[in-house]
């Protein structure tokens, strides 16, 4: 997808503060200070839309990013951090799963991880939950080009075998400096929003290019 426009939307707290015009969300879901933020200002081509910052939790409601006027990014509040309080976690929890659960305009969710690390018992934990809901899916893998090319192979590798992934299942090495998996990210996310944007813009079906799947790149 060419991004021609970009704007920040709103910081939700519940139901009632989102968008209601049908338009297909992209959510991206991780651990905090993961680099959601950093992801999505390189996929839309803008420095500082999605704020970065240095403190972990920040980011403590659904921020929505309207892209091109066809679709959402949805920024969840980052898991597991440790200084945020027990009671605002928990509500945190219940405000994604009720919205993953529920959400019909709901496409795809981008599980980031940091790929030099193994991946944490609550990344484990919501690959199972997407992977027990059936949730389409894609494990983005952050922050690349902070591990030499060379050791690229095996660190996948771990967080392959620790979350749990299959062959089939999406799986994008990203690093938001170099630009490694952005085309490919792109790819698999325009597969899951075209027949929404098509209706919306009234393209015949019919005459509608086929976007193939970009599948488990690594």
């Amino acid at each position: 997808m060419k991004v021609n426009s970009s704007d920040f939307i709103i910081s939700a707290v519940g139901p009632d503060q989102y968008p209601d015009d049908g338009l297909p969300e992209i959510a991206l879901a991780g651990r905090s200070n993961v680099g959601k933020s950093s992801l999505i200002n390189k996929m839309i081509n803008r420095k500082n839309l999605a704020r970065t910052s240095s403190t972990p939790g920040k980011t403590q409601h659904m921020n929505y990013y309207l892209i091109n006027e066809l679709m959402y990014f949805v920024d969840f509040p980052g898991y597991g951090y440790a200084k945020v309080s027990k009671t605002q976690r928990a509500s945190w929890g219940k405000m994604v799963e009720k919205y993953m659960s529920e959400r019909e305009t709901l496409r795809l969710v981008l599980l980031i991880v940091d790929l030099r690390h193994p991946p944490s018992a609550n990344d484990k934990m919501m690959f199972d939950w997407l992977k027990h809901y059936d949730l389409p899916m894609c494990v983005v893998a952050t922050k690349a080009d902070k591990i030499p090319k060379t050791r690229w192979d095996k660190h996948i590798k771990i967080m392959k075998q620790g979350l749990g992934v299959l062959p089939g299942d999406n799986f994008i090495p990203f690093s938001a400096e170099i630009g490694l998996g952005k085309d490919a990210l792109w790819e698999l996310v325009d597969g899951y929003i075209v027949p929404d944007a098509e209706e919306a813009s009234g393209v015949n079906e019919d005459e509608a290019p086929v976007v193939q799947d970009a599948g488990d790149e690594a």
